[in-house]
Parts: C-alpha cells; sequence; structure tokens
C-alpha cells in the first residue's frame, strides 16, 4: 500500500508540473498498474487527480511561531502559490518556501499544523489559506 501510495504521488507530481493524463490498467497477472501512456490492447481509467487549493482565504494562529520570516507552503501547480511568490517578489519580502509535494519533512509539519491545502502562508504567529494581497497584508502588518 504504501508503494501504491508513492507512485500516485509521483504521478499526482508529474501530472501537476507537466500536465499529462494519468491511466490505470490491470495486467495479465492481476497486478495494478499507473502510468501517462496508454497501454495498447489494455482496458484502462483515467484517474482524475484533485489538486487542493485554496480558492478562499481563512485565518487563525499558527501552531508555531515563525518569528517575524514569512513562510509559505506550497506545491508545483498551485496558482495561488505562484501568485504569491510573485507578489513576495515585487515587493522585497524575503520568504521560505517548503514544497509538500517534494519535501517528506515539510509534508509532514503541514499535515501536523492541519494543513488541507496550500497555500498556507505563515508570519509570527498569524496564519492565511490561500491567499490575497489584502489577506496578507492585513497577517504582515
Amino acid at each position: 500500500m504504501k508503494r501504491l501510495m508513492m507512485i500516485v504521488t509521483g504521478l499526482f507530481i508529474a501530472t501537476t508540473c507537466f500536465g499529462g493524463e494519468i491511466y490505470k490498467w490491470i495486467d495479465d497477472q492481476g497486478k495494478l498498474h499507473f502510468g501517462d501512456k496508454k497501454p495498447q490492447q489494455k482496458s484502462t481509467e483515467e484517474v482524475k487527480l484533485k489538486i487542493n487549493t485554496y480558492t478562499s482565504v481563512s485565518y487563525n494562529e499558527a501552531s508555531f511561531d515563525s518569528g517575524d520570516r514569512v513562510v509559505i507552503y506550497t506545491t508545483p501547480g498551485c496558482t495561488y502559490c505562484k501568485k504569491a511568490k510573485q507578489y513576495f517578489s515585487r515587493h522585497n519580502i524575503a520568504y521560505t518556501e517548503y514544497d509538500i509535494s517534494r519535501d517528506i519533512n515539510a509534508r509532514k509539519r503541514f499535515r501536523d499544523m492541519g494543513g488541507r491545502g496550500v497555500p498556507v502562508i505563515l508570519v509570527g504567529k498569524k496564519r492565511m489559506n490561500g491567499f490575497s494581497v489584502a489577506g496578507f497584508e492585513r497577517i504582515y502588518q
């Protein structure tokens, strides 16, 4: 089961980075396979992956104090994560990014803090789920 989850996670990352389709099928020995190419002569099912991205902004207290650092938890395919990072760059705001799709320790911290979607932005003891300029300015002040 752990191996299957690693395969699905890898395919999720590939899909979010490269925008391809994912297929699943069962081979002649009864093994379940996932891949980005449809095998010939096999009945396949397309796998629909959902990226959990906050579509509205919410606030709460962070489970730890990031000090005066801005910390953002992201994934590569997250549009709001990209908007936040672009905003930070345009306004010369230093930040630390943790990509939960590639960093196991970041993913664990994300889960431990109850993360359910990205981005999660921390400033001191303030936490913002999602991104908007007004929302970020509210917690950054």
